[in-house]
């Protein structure tokens, strides 16, 4: 078969690599655009060739930096070899003007060996951003759709030990009472907090720069099987699309709480937040939300949120077939969704950001027979440094039916009889509750963090049926509060090591009260 190449060609694409990459990327889209007319009649060709330009006109952006920067070098490079050229010529004949010192054999051997060195890098470097383009799709994680994916994550090992019953052995959020015979504690461990992440990046649309991400646990369960504790079931967390211009957002997906974006610092407890059900307020929630960045000043922001939600109340899924099938929730009933609004204020102080933000919550539920139950909250975050190494963080809330959010140990109402029964009264579940926490960098290293919360049903609301009081959740019970301290120490960036007490008391409408603790130790590795 005839060989079509051109030697003087492949001698100029060896010698030049970056001009034939930008002729090959032009050629290409030459063709690109012959294509594109011959198939106007196909709407999938359409769509395939829009997305190849897409990719070409990227290429081209990267080519064009790449020839920058090699004609930066070869400037270099050109005013290296007339140094070097100065600098022989300096050496074989001396002029009046130079010294004794530079017209020895030693200065001359130097220099131009120096020189030489300094030549030598700026072409290696130079060949170095030729390759810069293989580099980008030999590392990037490929897609379908031919756009950029990110992997990130972490696999994270917690070794445990409990003293006293809790809700849930690996992370317990509240302590429950013990049951007689049965031994109160307990060493286990688990990876099953571990986290897989993706993002991908989109192209622009209406002058936005596209993304999106998903993120999974293995806290979803366990399999009925065999030493199932050790086989967590992947379960969804948090999956968004989002729009970001210059100023402005917009995020749609199951996300984290906008209302309450600050949480506690702890490895212990990465399947549900720490200090949940103790002050915390959580939810992974479906939502719909815009956001807008005003500049006061060159330093101070402020932050404006407002959005939409799925309407929860903290009801688990019902019925026997609550695996396969999804009923509404009571407030999902109303056809009405959450909303939802927050405003923060942002400024530099002691090199770290001081933020204050206050939100407002409203959802509408229907528990049956028209009881309509009004479900609120006011919310309010700060995050004050103290110093170059210290900072305060705290976050509290007052509300009504507001277990969807994490709340009154996920309760949202008070009833005194089934909900199937017209008769029975349902009352909305009033509480307050919040968390603070102090963080300490002892380096750049290490830090050592202590936080308390509790959360707090009203007493009166809890009383108020006596002994009939019932809910879908532990009925009786009218405080929780949680505290730990931790070290966490990161000899490198991506390795972390971590060591946790954490002690619980949750207290009952019968004057009493239970307690737990737990040592916990982590291990991690970030990808």
């Amino acid at each position: 078969m005839k060989d079509f190449r051109h030697p003087q060609l492949l001698r100029h694409s060896r010698k030049h690599p970056a001009r034939a990459a930008a002729l090959c990327l032009l050629c290409f889209g030459f063709v690109l655009e012959q294509s594109s007319s011959a198939q106007t009649q196909s709407n999938s060709d359409s769509a395939t060739l829009q997305e190849l330009k897409s990719e070409v006109h990227e290429l081209k952006g990267m080519v064009s930096q790449l020839q920058q920067e090699s004609v930066a070098s070869r400037a270099e490079i050109t005013r290296l070899r007339e140094e070097l050229e100065k600098s022989n010529a300096a050496g074989s004949g001396p002029s009046e003007s130079v010294t004794v010192d530079q017209q020895s054999p030693a200065y001359g051997t130097s220099t131009a060996a120096q020189l030489e060195q300094r030549l030598d890098s700026v072409e290696e470097q130079q060949q170095l951003l030729t390759g810069k383009i293989d580099d980008q799709y030999q590392t990037k994680v490929e897609s379908a759709s031919k756009y950029r994916v990110r992997l990130s994550g972490i696999v994270l090992f917690n070794l445990f030990g409990n003293s006293g019953p809790v809700d849930n052995l690996d992370v317990p959020t509240w302590a429950t009472p013990g049951t007689p015979g049965t031994p109160s504690g307990a060493v286990g461990g688990t990876l099953r907090q571990s986290i897989i992440g993706l993002e991908a990046f989109g192209p622009d649309v209406w002058g936005a720069r596209t993304s999106a991400n998903v993120n999974f646990d293995f806290g979803g369960g366990f399999p009925a099987t065999t030493n199932g504790v050790d086989s967590g079931l992947v379960r969804l967390r948090t999956a968004a699309v989002r729009f970001d211009w210059k100023d402005t957002s917009i995020v749609a997906g199951q996300d984290q709480l906008f209302l309450s974006p600050l949480s506690p610092t702890s490895f212990a407890s990465l399947i549900v937040p720490p200090l949940s059900y103790a002050g915390n307020l959580w939810a992974w929630t479906p939502q719909l939300r815009v956001e807008h960045h005003f500049a006061l000043s060159s330093d101070s922001k402020v932050l404006v949120q407002a959005g939409v939600m799925d309407n929860l109340t903290g009801e688990p899924p019902d019925g026997v077939n609550y695996t396969w099938y999804r009923v509404a929730t009571s407030a999902e009933q109303t056809r009405q969704p959450a909303y939802a609004a927050r405003v923060a204020y942002s400024h530099p102080f002691f090199g770290q950001s001081f933020t204050v933000g206050a939100a407002g919550y409203y959802s509408r539920q229907n528990w049956d027979f028209d009881r309509i139950v009004n479900g609120w909250a006011g919310m309010m975050d700060i995050n004050l440094p103290l110093g170059a190494r210290f900072a305060l963080s705290t976050s509290f809330y007052r509300g009504a039916a507001i277990g969807g959010l994490g709340a009154a140990l996920g309760r949202s109402v008070l009833f005194d009889g089934p909900l199937s029964d017209p008769t029975t009264e349902v009352i909305p579940l009033n509480v307050v509750g919040g968390w603070a926490q102090l963080k300490f960098h002892a380096t750049p290293k290490l830090e050592f963090n202590g936080a308390f919360g509790q959360d707090s049903p009203f007493a009166a609301d809890v009383n108020y049926f006596g002994d009939q009081v019932n809910s879908y959740s532990t009925p009786f019970l009218t405080a929780n509060r949680g505290a730990f301290g931790n070290v966490i120490y990161r000899p490198r960036s991506d390795l972390l090591l971590s060591m946790e007490y954490r002690r619980l008391r949750t207290f009952t409408i019968y004057d009493n009260s239970y307690q737990a603790g737990q040592v916990n130790m982590s291990v991690g590795v970030l990808f």
